[in-house]
C-alpha cells in the first residue's frame, strides 16, 4: 500500500495522502490484538456503568488470548433495521437520540472514543416491560482512540464556538486545532451551517448560502483539500469519521440532525466543567467563570429545545385542527392560514 500511495503521489504531485498509510497499518495492528480489544470493551463498560442504557458484552478472560477473543453472546436488532425495531414496539427517534448521546458522552466527556460505530457494531435490545424501553450493545471494540486532554477542551471550546457562532472563538479554536485559514469550514462540517449563517441551530441552509458556499468549494484544489486533511490533528479525524458513521445511521432512523446537534452541543457543554481529579488529597472544584458559561450554555440550549419543542405541539395541534374542521364542515380547505407562533 505504501508502494502504491508512493507511485500515485509522484504521478499527480498534488495528492499527499501518503500520511493516511501509516495511521492504517497502526489501526490495523490493534485492531488484530484482542487482549487490547478486550481492555477497550472492559474500559468502555466502566465508563458507562451508570448507563442504563448502554450494554458492552463480558469478557470472558481465562478464555481469552491475543489471537483469541471470547464475550458474552448478546441478542439485538441491528440499530438500522427499522422493520426490526418497529416491530419490538420501540421508537427508532429514540433509538436515534440515545446513539448520539451515549457517542456525545465518549468523546466530549470520556474522551475515549469507539472508532467504528457502523450498524453492524451496534445492537438494540429490546426489553419484554411495557414501556418502551430498550439497551444499546456496543460490539467490536477493536478500533478505539484516547483522545488528547488538551484536544479534548479545545473540541468542546470548538463546539461551545458552533453553537453561539462566535467566529472569533472558532479561529482561535481553528488555529490551535491547527486548520488555519479553513477554520471558517467548520460550522459546514458540523453543523451544516456557514460561518455567518443567519438560520437557526439544525435548520437547513438557506439557498443563497448553498450558492456561496458552493462557489468557494469550486476554487479548491486537490492540494488545498489534501493540505486541509494533514493538517488535522489525528484525533480529530477520529472524530470526524465516527460522526460520519453517526449522521448516516440517525438518518436511516429517521431522525432529524437537530438530534445529533443538540445532543453534541449539551455534552460538549457538560465536557468542559473541570472534573475532580481522581488523586488522593487533590481536588479541583470549578472555577465562578466555568460555572457562569457552563450555565449560560445550557440556558441557551434550554431555550433551543424549547423552541423545538413548541414547533412541534403547534404542528400537533394544526394537524388536530385540520381533522376536526374536516369531519364537521365536510371539506378541507386548500389553505389555512394560521398566526407565526414560532419562526
Amino acid at each position: 500500500m505504501g508502494i502504491l500511495s508512493h507511485a500515485i503521489s509522484w504521478i499527480f504531485p498534488d495528492y499527499q495522502f501518503e500520511w493516511i498509510v501509516p495511521e492504517f497499518e497502526k489501526t490495523l495492528s490493534k485492531e488484530l490484538d484482542f487482549l487490547q480489544e478486550a481492555e477497550n470493551a472492559e474500559r468502555t463498560a466502566r465508563n458507562f456503568r451508570k448507563h442504563k442504557s448502554v450494554k458492552v458484552p463480558h469478557i470472558f478472560w481465562d478464555f481469552t488470548t491475543r489471537q483469541v477473543l471470547t464475550m458474552e453472546f448478546m441478542h439485538g436488532c441491528k440499530i438500522d433495521d427499522l422493520h426490526c425495531l418497529l416491530r419490538s414496539g420501540l421508537n427508532p427517534r429514540k433509538v436515534a437520540q440515545t446513539l448520539v448521546e451515549v457517542f456525545a458522552e465518549m468523546i466530549f466527556v470520556h474522551g475515549y472514543v469507539h472508532g467504528d460505530p457502523h450498524p453492524g457494531n451496534i445492537l438494540v435490545f429490546p426489553h419484554s416491560s411495557k414501556n418502551h424501553s430498550f439497551d444499546l450493545v456496543l460490539l467490536d471494540h477493536g478500533i478505539y482512540r484516547e483522545l488528547d486532554e488538551r484536544f479534548r477542551v479545545d473540541f468542546c471550546q470548538l463546539w461551545k464556538a458552533l453553537i453561539l457562532l462566535d467566529q472569533h472563538e472558532m479561529q482561535q479554536m481553528g488555529e490551535r486545532l491547527g486548520v488555519g485559514k479553513y477554520y471558517q469550514y467548520l460550522p459546514v462540517i458540523f453543523t451544516g451551517r456557514t460561518i455567518d449563517s443567519k438560520s437557526g441551530l439544525g435548520k437547513s441552509m438557506p439557498i443563497e448560502e448553498r450558492k456561496r458556499l458552493s462557489q468557494e468549494v469550486r476554487q479548491f484544489t486537490m492540494g488545498d483539500i489534501s493540505q486541509f486533511m494533514e493538517s488535522l490533528p489525528r484525533d480529530l479525524l477520529t472524530v470526524l469519521r465516527t460522526d460520519g458513521l453517526l449522521r448516516s445511521i440517525i438518518s436511516k432512523l429517521g431522525a432529524p440532525q437537530r438530534v445529533r446537534l443538540m445532543a453534541n452541543a449539551k455534552y460538549a457543554v457538560a465536557g468542559l466543567v473541570p472534573k475532580y481529579n481522581s488523586e488522593p488529597g487533590f481536588s479541583l472544584k470549578p472555577t465562578a467563570k466555568a460555572t457562569f458559561d457552563y450555565i449560560y450554555l445550557r440556558l441557551c440550549l434550554e431555550v433551543l429545545e424549547l423552541h423545538y419543542k413548541m414547533k412541534g405541539i403547534y404542528a400537533s395541534l394544526l394537524q388536530q385542527f385540520k381533522y376536526w374542521f374536516s369531519k364537521f364542515v365536510g371539506y378541507l380547505p386548500t389553505r389555512i392560514t394560521l398566526p407565526n407562533l414560532v419562526s
